[in-house]
């Protein structure tokens, strides 16, 4: 068994709060001292309350699927002999109704473009790594969403 933290850290200082125009953004603080910007998403609260800049949960989780599969992905291909010089991925996810009537990620599109250096793996054993890795990933794992590899 793991465990995994993140702090959050919002402060209000000297904005009003009972009119619901307070700031949403705030830190996220990992262990290993990385500090992230976060904020609602501008298309659930509008700007200035929060800042498009930030991260917001929703592509933070879209993010994790992604990072998670490719982690996978570099592991299992490496393992088979094969190397990657380069793994981009353009993620989409979607959010809307779920099966159970609530607001949800309820897809995640992962969309990874790979450069490789000397054979690349045939289409069935690139097909074969992305099925390992999204079964071994720990974030699709957890997701009630569909998450699809395009590609």
């Amino acid at each position: 068994m793991s465990e995994y933290t993140a702090g959050i850290d919002w402060r209000r200082g000297d904005q009003p709060f009972g009119d619901n125009r307070y700031s949403r953004a705030h830190d996220w603080r990992f262990d290993g001292g990385a500090v992230v910007r976060g904020s609602s998403a501008p298309s659930s609260v509008p700007v200035p309350m929060s800042d498009p800049a930030a991260v917001d949960p929703e592509e933070a989780l879209v993010a994790a699927a992604s990072s998670c599969h490719m982690l996978f992905f570099l592991a299992f291909a490496a393992k088979a002999g094969f190397v990657v010089d380069r793994y981009r991925d353009a993620a989409l996810g979607i959010m809307g109704p779920d099966d159970r009537g609530r607001t949800a990620i309820t897809r995640i599109t992962l969309r990874p473009r790979i450069d490789w250096s000397g054979d690349a793996p045939s289409a069935e054993a690139l097909a074969d790594l992305h099925h390992r890795s999204h079964a071994h990933c720990y974030i699709a794992n957890s997701l009630r969403g569909e998450i699809v590899v395009e590609g």
